[in-house]
């Protein structure tokens, strides 16, 4: 693929990978000589600085100019040798943190396990890390007796930081003093071969970081690799640690799987490697008990959302966790609710009280920010609105501004439920009659599927406690309180 102008033989490099797979025994990769790095000419690979954000160059020239060695290094320069568009920029470089800090006056210093610098520009941070040396290898590194890494901050040469990085593909670094690509550790070979491939002893590589297991997953479904053997192994000894893993760090990779342009992969992937359990127990459990034709519709309806995700994000549109987030802790919320109701409590309480159960066992795997939990209980409490409300009640519910993902998400429900497809058709006709009393004779008239949440046959409704005075009530959302602040026009 690339023309290695410098560098290794293809016996050096063989010679390297062994040496870098080697056993715990053989001791930490520092104490070998470091490896000679391919070294491939700017104008015989495809990283050039068209492709790198503005702010990384700002970032990578300062640091040049003022003498410090500057690289991009990782998924950045990964994405664009397999001919992606590279989203990310991660900076490596000799500074130090207060050397890098003292450079832009817009960065701050961050971290204890890992101290690195952020540099802030607007709504964008580029990362900034010391070239690290192995956690052993000097003050500032710290292993548990687990084998997770405590803190790392050792810092070293660039051959020493090469080694040390999760996967050989993301091991690359491309210099901004001349262009060139650097490989210490076999990257660009693994790259043509299409394999994900850890540095080091793979078991020891997954027990520093267990969610380096889900980093594989993920990133070996976005780019179609497969996953070397030794590494595989290691990744599926070392995953029940993941149930162990702080629930925020699992949301954030939670984020990356679903999010980034590849969720259906990344969903089949997640599967594949009997990962669902520590990401979504719930959902995990609920597919192993389902029959087959049921597990079936489950899938389809989930493959729907994810797909959605997928689309939205290659058309460059707002999405938002919580849409997908919903769908994957609905079926729970949608069986416990359901069950309440048919027992006689009122929709409202049911969904309620469904929601707390179920998001509280969720946010013991992942955490989720109220930010997001909050929208899914709107969406999860608008769908028995949706499903039977009548005339001007039903037509306020166009004007709550989770109207349109909560119209979304009875749609992709509907593909498996034949008594939402007529409500869901009713839904999608109504948004284009322009003219209000038009809408409102519709919304009088529209097909409705009370009975699935419970109301009595034949349309009967069960008895007011309290005597039969009236009281005046606003619109409820299954109950709850409708928003008015204008309709989210993302769907998501």
């Amino acid at each position: 693929m690339l023309k290695r102008l410098s560098g290794m033989s293809r016996s050096a490099i063989n010679r390297t990978r062994s040496m870098l797979t080697g056993d715990k025994a053989s001791g930490p990769v520092v104490d070998h000589v470091m490896p000679e790095p391919q070294v491939v000419a700017a104008d015989a690979h495809p990283v050039t600085r068209k492709l790198i954000g503005r702010n990384a160059l700002k970032v990578l020239d300062r640091l040049h100019e003022n003498g410090h060695r500057a690289c991009l290094v990782g998924g950045g320069v990964r994405d664009a040798l397999v001919g992606l568009r590279p989203k990310d920029f991660d900076v490596a470089t000799d500074a130090s943190p207060e050397q890098v800090k003292a450079l832009f006056r817009n960065s701050r210093i961050i971290g204890r396990r890992f101290r690195l610098v952020h540099v802030v520009y607007g709504r964008e941070i580029i990362e900034v890390a010391t070239f690290r040396a192995a956690h052993d290898a000097g003050a500032g590194g710290e292993v548990a007796a687990s084998g997770r890494i405590v803190r790392d901050n050792v810092y070293g040469t660039i051959e020493e930081d090469a080694v040390r990085r999760d996967f050989s593909v993301n091991g690359l670094y491309w210099d901004v003093a001349d262009g060139s690509v650097v490989d210490y550790v076999g990257g660009l070979d693994d790259i043509d071969a299409g394999v994900f491939r850890l540095i080091g002893d793979p078991l020891t590589r997954c027990e520093e970081d267990p969610v380096r297991v889900l980093r594989a997953v993920r990133l070996a479904a976005k780019l179609g690799f497969s996953i070397e053997q030794n590494t595989l192994k290691a990744m599926r000894q070392v995953s029940p640690e993941l149930g162990k893993t702080a629930p925020a760090r699992l949301f954030d990779e939670v984020l990356k799987l679903f999010q980034g342009g590849y969720a259906e992969k990344s969903f089949d992937a997640v599967r594949e490697h009997d990962l669902l359990q520590h990401l979504f127990p719930a959902l995990h459990r609920r597919l192993g008990r389902l029959d087959e034709a049921a597990r079936n519709d489950l899938e389809s309806m989930l493959r729907a959302a994810l797909a959605n995700t997928d689309r939205r994000v290659s058309q460059r549109k707002p999405i938002t966790p919580a849409y997908l987030l919903a769908f994957m802790l609905w079926p729970e919320v949608e069986e416990e609710a359901l069950r309440s109701v048919t027992a006689g409590e009122p929709v409202h309480d049911a969904l309620a009280a469904a929601a707390e159960r179920a998001l509280s066992e969720q946010i013991g795997a992942t955490s989720i920010p109220k930010r997001f939990s909050g929208p899914m209980k709107e969406i999860w409490h608008m769908q028995p609105r949706l499903e039977r409300d009548r005339g001007a009640r039903a037509i306020s519910l166009m004007e709550d501004r989770r109207f349109r993902a909560a119209y979304d998400f009875l749609c992709l429900r509907a593909t498996i439920d034949p008594l939402l497809k007529p409500v869901a058709k009713w839904w999608t006709e109504v948004q284009t009659i322009e003219d209000e009393d038009a809408r409102l004779d519709s919304a009088a008239q529209r097909p409705t599927c009370a009975h699935v949440w419970g109301e009595l046959p034949g349309g009967g409704k069960k008895k007011r406690r309290g005597g039969s005075r009236r009281r005046k009530r606003g619109p409820r959302a299954g109950g709850g309180p409708v928003s008015s602040s204008g309709a989210d026009s993302s769907g998501q």
